[in-house]
């Protein structure tokens, strides 16, 4: 387990923001650019809410959902392709549960609203607490997520909040499941992201919101690569004064 002491010695950069802010290709791409590790914490929240549906457990049982939580047996392969800049999660990493490929299954509508569902528990949070800051390692960490520079790496060198209209979001998120043959309405999507971005939001728990010395990026009118570069640039001017 990594400690409090040992986490504010490495560098980190958190990058939060609400569901299809593009956050997680952000963040990989960084993770890339400078050898660092990477954490998408949204896989964690979508094995919870997965690992619930599957073991049928009631979303309003707080203690039974910070069980199953706890007794997930998650295993993470990388691709041989994991620096190739693939913009989809599921092609850079398989992902396990109960030695089960879910690579994809965490990856539906039913598993990301499940996970907004779970995140929302107090005690489902502080049962993935250590789970998350145990990926904060030498050179360094890009860590993805909601609360990332909140809660989890309140000290991180470089915050960055990501956001986008929703109406941008949802078009997004549309083509990518049409990409992959997967038949979804546009309008429900954004209903969707519309409600998830209230439950998110809204929670008493570490609610999705921007962190006071966070940089705010608005990345509806802006390309991934111009997101990294700036998000690059913060991190070359953080180190420079350090």
């Amino acid at each position: 387990m990594t400690s409090t002491s040992q986490v504010t010695q490495i560098p980190v950069i958190t990058i939060d923001g609400p569901s299809g802010s593009g956050k997680g290709t952000v963040s990989r791409r960084v993770a890339n650019e400078l050898g660092w590790h990477f954490l998408d914490s949204g896989s964690l929240y979508r094995l919870a809410g997965l690992s619930a549906l599957k073991n049928k457990v009631n979303f309003d049982d707080a203690a039974a959902l910070a069980s199953v939580t706890r007794l997930m047996d998650v295993r993470f392969e990388m691709n041989p392709g994991i620096n190739s800049g693939v913009n989809d999660a599921s092609d850079e990493a398989r992902i396990f549960l109960a030695n089960e490929d879910v690579s994809l299954s965490i990856r539906t509508e039913e598993s990301a609203d499940a996970a907004s569902r779970v995140a929302a528990v107090p005690e489902v949070r502080e049962a993935l607490l250590s789970v998350q800051r145990s990926f904060c390692k030498l050179p360094g960490l890009v860590a993805d997520g909601r609360d990332m520079g909140t809660t989890i790496f309140p000290t991180a060198a470089v915050k960055i909040f990501l956001i986008a209209s929703a109406e941008e979001r949802a078009e997004r998120r549309y083509k990518q499941l049409k990409e992959k043959g997967i038949d979804v309405s546009l309008s429900s999507l954004l209903v969707d992201i519309k409600q998830r971005d209230e439950r998110d939001t809204g929670r008493g728990a570490s609610p999705l919101v921007k962190s006071a010395d966070a940089l705010l990026l608005d990345s509806t009118k802006m390309t991934i690569e111009e997101v990294v570069n700036v998000v690059l640039a913060k991190w070359h001017a953080s180190a420079a004064i350090a």
